[in-house]
């Protein structure tokens, strides 16, 4: 992809009134620019108050001017920033005479597009642009800045590099085939291919919990009829969002809330209660609940003491993918404590949605899923297409592995892996197309 030349503008402050508002230029023009404002070219770096006119002369603004030459500037190209009066018709006014000096309304993301082309990001430290922009919570800022400064896309290229020598050593053995020692059976390559794979998986994990504090936990709440799943998404939302009735199947639609926990975002939708039922209506809501567990990241089980051998039956639904939560709700029926266990290895919990006793210990649990409990521990955001190309990187070194244990055919091996380096050089950017970066800065806002 070719460097742009033309030069952009657009209005780099949220819409609305404010104290200051700041339009920002980038490209060719941005010199010339700055120069037609100012009646000379600013120092670079340093604030430069100017009277600002339009073609005919008219006052627009006193603002103030700082200009940055490339490369030293965010995009890489020349910059103007102009800081005016934060009122709306006058960051237009400004804004349309600068496209009368030259340049045009930026798309959304372009300065971060043009960053990214520029070498100045790579795509993870130019998506965490977009995440730290978008934080709900100082977790997600945390976890945001921690990847624009760089530790994800490091990890990736640590891992690139493991694979790149591995590769490496597997061609140099295709093109040496004279060779007296048989290089693809030596177990120092199965070791470094082993531990290859422990990274990736390592990393895998990392994004998926970077994944869950970016985009926050989905959660679906299942189980039969009448066992609370409404009464406990209104006790965890703190409304009376749901309905609530002894009639089995009050809930036929999916219904989502999105409530916080502490720093942690959490989507929790309430589903019908999976049964057998000949009710068209109620069908429809089954057959929805079942596919909302396919696209939950957790699949809270809701059921009661007496009957959860039976209710657990129902996480056979559930895919590998998805974490399992199982809630035993009613306890105060019992005179029961609340408590927290597991059981075959799924984390569970006993409260009562009516009382309110035990939430505490599900919240502690569901933001531990989240990731919230890692916020402290260098976490950092990620994105759902960032998991998908390290599952089809590890996909192609189980491959690589699995060629040299049964055939030591190192022509498949070499090429398994080169399509994993491939998949792992999309998260940076090393790899990439025009309609990827596309889809991905069309979602940032005007002037980022």
């Amino acid at each position: 992809m070719d460097a742009a030349t033309d030069t952009i503008v657009a209005i780099a402050t949220p819409p609305g009134s404010g104290g200051i508002g700041v339009l920002r230029v980038s490209g060719p023009l941005a010199a010339k620019i700055a120069q037609a404002l100012a009646g000379e070219l600013p120092s670079p770096r340093r604030a430069r108050l100017a009277s600002l006119h339009d073609e005919h002369g008219a006052l627009i603004d006193r603002a103030l001017l700082l200009y940055f030459e490339a490369p030293h500037s965010f995009t890489g190209e020349h910059v103007l920033e102009i800081h005016a009066h934060g009122a709306p018709v006058v960051l237009d006014a400004l804004r349309r005479h600068v496209c009368a000096l030259g340049a045009r309304p930026a798309r959304a993301g372009e300065f971060s597009e043009r960053a990214f082309l520029n070498g100045k990001l790579d795509l993870v430290q130019a998506e965490a642009i977009a995440d730290l922009i978008a934080s709900k919570s100082q977790a997600q800022a945390r976890a945001a800045s921690r990847s624009l400064q760089g530790e994800f896309s490091t990890r990736v290229q640590a891992l690139l590099h493991a694979l790149i020598e591995v590769r490496a050593q597997i061609e140099a053995a295709i093109d040496f085939p004279e060779e007296e020692i048989d290089f693809l059976s030596d177990p120092a390559l199965r070791s470094r291919l082993d531990g290859v794979c422990e990274q990736m998986h390592s990393l895998l994990d990392q994004a998926r919990r970077g994944v869950r504090l970016t985009d926050g936990l989905h959660v679906a709440i299942v189980g039969r009829p009448n066992v609370g799943k409404s009464s406990l998404l209104n006790a965890l939302a703190a409304d009376e969002r749901a309905i609530v009735a002894e009639i089995p199947g009050t809930t036929r639609d999916v219904l989502r809330e999105e409530v916080r926990i502490d720093e942690v975002t959490l989507t929790l939708a309430d589903t019908a209660g999976l049964r057998e039922s000949m009710e068209p209506i109620e069908s429809e809501g089954i057959r929805r609940a079942r596919a909302e567990l396919v696209r939950a990241d957790v699949a809270l089980l809701v059921t009661e003491a007496a009957d959860m051998e039976v209710d657990l039956a129902l996480l056979q639904e559930v895919p590998p993918s998805v974490s399992r939560l199982i809630v035993i709700n009613k306890i105060d029926l019992q005179d029961a404590p609340p408590s927290r266990g597991t059981r075959a290895g799924i984390e569970m919990i006993a409260l009562s949605a009516r009382t309110g006793a035990g939430l505490d210990l599900l919240r502690s649990a569901l933001k531990q899923l989240a990731g919230g409990n890692d916020a402290e521990q260098g976490a950092f955001s990620a994105r759902a297409r960032h998991v998908l190309a390290l599952e089809c990187a590890r996909r192609h070194v189980d491959a690589a592995i699995d060629v040299l244990r049964t055939s030591r055919a190192g022509e498949l091996a070499a090429e398994e892996l080169r399509q994993a380096q491939r998949h792992l050089g999309e998260i940076t950017g090393e790899f990439s197309t025009e309609d990827l970066l596309g889809a991905i800065f069309s979602t940032f806002c005007i002037g980022k």
